[in-house]
């Protein structure tokens, strides 16, 4: 059976490709999952992609991958900023996450400097657009493939 990962995508992530394009860039989000399929394909791991708009479904898709995902990738949007409970369901899970950002958010406004999350994911990836996607993956990709936990 093969590794399988979430990559799980939070607010107005469903916009990318129209919403603030000089911010977020051009690709849609479609365009990004495409690109993490081939990528996840050549190193034979399979992925799974959830986006929410709400706050209790992606806790319940962060729940429910602690039974298959080996990891997740996981972009929660503005919930990085007043998430407790995103907080919570990541530190309750027996799961490597980690953070990513399209946008580098220390260098936006001063209310998305703070992670509400960060301190319970392997580690935060943010500011290269859609290559902070790949860089997840490929880090993500190599913390499994060592054997290693949270």
């Amino acid at each position: 059976m093969a590794t399988e990962i979430l990559i799980l995508n939070g607010p107005n992530l469903n916009l990318l490709g129209s919403r603030q394009p000089d911010v977020y860039g051009s690709a849609t989000l479609d365009d990004i999952i495409v690109d993490l399929q081939a990528q996840a394909g050549e190193a034979g791991v399979e992925l799974r992609h959830v986006q929410s708009n709400s706050e209790g479904q992606l806790v319940d898709a962060l729940h429910d991958c602690r039974l298959w995902a080996a990891g997740v990738v996981f972009n929660p949007g503005a919930y990085s900023h007043t998430s407790v409970a995103l907080r919570d369901a990541i530190d309750a899970i027996d799961v490597p996450v980690v953070e990513t950002h399209l946008s580098n958010v220390q260098a936006r406004e001063e209310f998305r400097h703070q992670s509400l999350v960060t301190a319970v994911c392997l580690g935060v990836v943010a500011g290269f657009g859609g290559d902070s996607y790949r860089g997840a993956l490929d880090l993500l990709i190599r913390h499994v493939a060592a054997g290693k936990q949270r």
